[in-house]
């Protein structure tokens, strides 16, 4: 997933032949070790009688984890992992529906039909312009996705691979419609012959771009908003002509050792406490009321971020995964 700031130690981190136990809870998450830090302070808070064992793993690595332990599961919940990896229908099928009155509040595009899984966050999609890199090639600005397909930007850009980036298939699935829309696919095929840099992660092309290696990097907002926020030269573009983005899924695992306290954690992680602590680091927080902040605004965000998302079909970018990217390794050869 997604690298944020520094990578702070995780003050509660899993020892795998641990068995939990009442009280204690066992964790597997994709969100960033800073931002899990700051969130399992305002948990304690919540839940002081709750001790939190977290493992934090990047989206696939995770996949891949709860794939391999598929038969003996080891941990409690699932939390913020990119919906396009936990509705892997060998995935999903691992989970029990959840409820509760701060988890059915959440929006409904932001809960699955079958009470599986929610997602109190997510991330767009989002293009890091260094406007002196730009100035300095006598680039205009980009305003859309199919600018970046004009032949002028030819090996301007950076962008993640989608293989292995879920920002790359962010982009990818959420342009063609999970490879339902020819010309969608078309496009970031298009876009893949201006390319000077694949990176193998999300934030790479933003890094890149901020510091002048290339005009333009596709990234996600919050990197943007961080180098706008550090002094760089950065102008954040959200392509008026197609919203790319994820959510970021929790669930409750069928074989959950406690799932009173695991009922009781993923009721927080909903909850607008909860909210506040996700304002920090995420564009899209989905409690009902939460608006970005006035620094986030100025940036570039819409006050009203969730009424800005199009519809996604999650189940099917999930399903699609490993035939959209085989397809579209195909088509940039």
């Amino acid at each position: 997933m997604r690298p944020y700031r520094h990578i702070a130690s995780v003050t509660a981190m899993l020892a795998m032949c641990a068995t939990a136990h009442a009280g204690s809870l066992t964790v597997y998450s994709a969100l960033e070790s800073d931002e899990i830090a700051t969130y399992l302070d305002g948990a304690k808070k919540a839940l002081p009688d709750v001790d939190v064992h977290v493992l934090r793993l990047s989206s696939g690595d995770l996949a891949a984890r709860l794939l391999a332990e598929s038969a003996e599961p080891r941990n409690d919940v699932v939390w913020g992992m990119a919906a396009t990896d936990l509705l892997d229908p060998r995935i999903a099928t691992l989970l029990q529906p959840v409820h509760s009155a701060t988890i059915d509040a959440l929006p409904a595009r932001f809960r699955g039909n079958d009470g599986r899984w929610f997602a109190p966050t997510g991330y767009m999609a989002a293009l890091c312009v260094n406007r002196e890199a730009l100035a300095e090639h006598g680039l205009p600005m980009p305003r859309t996705w199919h600018d970046l397909a004009s032949p002028k930007y030819r090996g301007q850009i950076a962008m993640p691979d989608p293989a292995s980036s879920g920002t790359g298939y962010m982009v990818l699935s959420s342009l063609s419609d999970a490879g339902r829309s020819a010309k969608g696919l078309q496009l970031v095929t298009d876009i893949a012959e201006n390319l000077g840099q694949v990176t193998l992660s999300g934030s790479a092309p933003c890094k890149l771009a901020r510091i002048g290696e290339f005009p333009i990097g596709v990234s996600f907002a919050f990197s943007a908003m961080q180098s706008i926020r550090q002094g760089y030269p950065v102008t954040m573009v959200l392509p008026t002509d197609g919203t790319g983005y994820e959510l970021e899924g929790s669930g409750l695992m069928k074989g959950a050792t406690n799932t009173t306290d695991a009922k009781r954690f993923l009721d927080w992680t909903a909850s607008p406490a909860a909210a506040a602590l996700y304002r920090g680091y995420k564009e899209i927080v989905a409690a009902p009321g939460s608006t970005p902040t006035d620094e986030q605004q100025r940036a570039g965000l819409p006050a009203d971020v969730v009424a800005t998302l199009p519809a996604r079909d999650f189940d099917a970018a999930a399903r699609e995964r490993a035939a959209l990217i085989a397809r579209f390794k195909r088509l940039t050869r």
